[in-house]
């Protein structure tokens, strides 16, 4: 099963990513945790994404479409994998559709998940990560210790750059501009599926199989 997830920050793409990886036993294959990783790491892909993704900006398509190319030609990738944040325009797009080609796959489907803008930018703002044991928390849906520490160390509690209200804001914007037409893009290819994403997250789970099962 080869799968794209669209969706905007904070649709939930990388919990459903998690799940469906193992339902199918296929990788998850997220480019905003493999630039993450570059970051941490100060490699010199990292420094230079660092900006872009600190300003809430794209991070630009050559340094994105090479990382997902590595990846794809991995073993683990033989059986599908599910893309998780790429593609996020219609280059991106075409670029993935040549990468396919030339390692000789194709698509099986792609999963769209419909999330209100509002509870979108609450989900974010919201998100904390232990500095410490990195468990994640939200201040409203999985709150921490009273004190605002991690329940599980006692550690300090930390915020993306990244989740900033503005910035998030910001994020929103460039998605309904550059990601958002690529609905149309992959409905006209006859790949797309609809979900509704404000459901619960086992709810959104089974009607993504199924929706997949049924494709």
């Amino acid at each position: 099963m080869k799968i794209i997830l669209l969706g905007a920050p904070g649709a939930g793409k990388g919990t459903q990513a998690a799940m469906l990886t193992e339902w199918f036993d296929i990788p998850q294959i997220s480019t905003g945790d493999m630039l993450r990783t570059a970051v941490q790491e100060q490699s010199p892909m990292g420094i230079k994404a660092k900006e872009y993704m600190n300003s809430g900006e794209l991070v630009p398509d050559a340094v994105v479409v090479g990382i997902v190319r590595e990846r794809l030609q991995l073993d683990d990738c033989q059986q599908g994998f599910i893309l998780d944040g790429f593609p996020r325009t219609q280059p991106q797009a075409d670029a993935l559709k040549l990468v396919l080609a030339e390692l000789d796959k194709q698509l099986d489907s792609v999963v769209s998940l419909q999330v209100d803008t509002e509870a979108l930018i609450e989900r974010l703002t919201g998100r904390r990560t232990c500095a410490d044991c990195g468990k994640g928390y939200h201040l409203k849906y999985e709150p921490p210790a009273q004190d605002g520490s991690c329940r599980s160390c006692g550690g300090r509690l930390t915020q993306r750059e990244d989740d900033s209200e503005d910035t998030i804001r910001n994020r929103m914007q460039i998605y309904q501009q550059l990601t958002a037409p690529l609905e149309n893009y992959y409905r006209s290819e006859g790949l797309l599926v609809v979900v509704d994403g404000m459901k619960e997250i086992p709810i959104v789970h089974q009607e993504i199989v199924s929706a997949l099962q049924s494709h």
